[in-house]
């Protein structure tokens, strides 16, 4: 499998083989930039089955794979696709759901593309889909969106234009699409229009059929539910993840992912025998 983060092209190859070694999470973490020095344990990475499932088949992922045909992978989003608050690009979501993606299928050749752009909105993202997205032939495209609409405070109406143009246009491409809402940080959850950007995410997944990654309400769950301090899984600038989080967030995605080409894979055996 290679991992193309291509922001971050001087990353080097000892920290995702460290990481992938263990299989888990890396060490390193245990004693995060947060803890001022002090010896802590990192929470479990966790969330509850329903916010981790994805709700439709990763029917071309599942076909792919059956094929053994190589798989491409491509993440576009904005500064928490690139990795801002990472302590390296290789502790990224993107780097480390490829890390993750390898214990899962380890016969399977799989390549994902970080196109995270710091700053970015949903149209600026739309502008770079020839060149970012479509031009990789992908397979499963990621789509992180509406965390910098919401903190620059632009309408949602406009907002939601924009996310439908994206996904007819991926839809239309026969790619396996799955989008992701914004974080659940500080500085978000702020702004006015944060609950309304992540239901108008939600009602957008559902009205097309294409999956939706639920991050806020993970992190949201992280906060509320389990009682773990913002400091523990976002940066000290109160918006973006750190390497807890993204490394969680990555994990649960893979898990989600290898779930759903796997009921893919289950429907189509079925319908064969019919």
């Amino acid at each position: 499998m290679r991992i193309v983060p291509s922001l971050f092209r001087w990353a080097t190859g000892l920290a995702v083989a460290a990481v992938a070694a263990t299989g888990a999470l890396a060490p390193a973490w245990l004693a995060p930039a947060w803890a001022e020095g002090a010896a802590m344990s990192a929470p479990e990475c966790s969330a509850p089955p329903d916010l981790a499932r994805l709700d439709y088949p990763l029917t071309r992922l599942a076909h792919r794979i059956a094929g053994g045909q190589p798989i491409t992978i491509v993440a576009i989003g904005s500064s928490s696709t690139a990795g801002a608050g990472a302590s390296s690009p290789a502790m990224s979501y993107p780097s480390r759901l490829a890390v993750e993606l390898r214990t899962l299928f380890p016969r399977a050749e799989i390549k994902v593309v970080n196109r995270g752009a710091n700053g970015e909105t949903t149209s600026e993202m739309l502008a770079r889909f020839d060149s970012d997205v479509f031009a990789e032939k992908p397979d499963l495209v990621l789509w992180q969106v509406g965390s910098n609409s919401v903190l620059r405070d632009m309408p949602l109406a406009g907002a939601k234009t924009r996310l439908a143009e994206g996904l007819k246009r991926l839809r239309a491409s026969g790619v396996d699409v799955i989008l992701m809402n914004p974080q659940y940080a500080p500085k978000v959850i702020s702004k006015r229009e944060a609950e309304g950007m992540v239901d108008l995410i939600d009602a957008a997944a559902r009205e097309t059929h294409v999956d939706l990654f639920q991050r806020y309400a993970v992190m949201r769950y992280w906060r509320l539910t389990e009682g773990i301090p913002f400091a523990t899984f976002v940066s000290p600038d109160e918006l973006h993840m750190n390497d807890w989080s993204y490394g969680c967030i990555a994990k649960l995605l893979a898990g989600a992912i290898h779930e759903a080409a796997s009921r893919a894979t289950v429907t189509a055996t079925a319908r064969g025998r019919r």
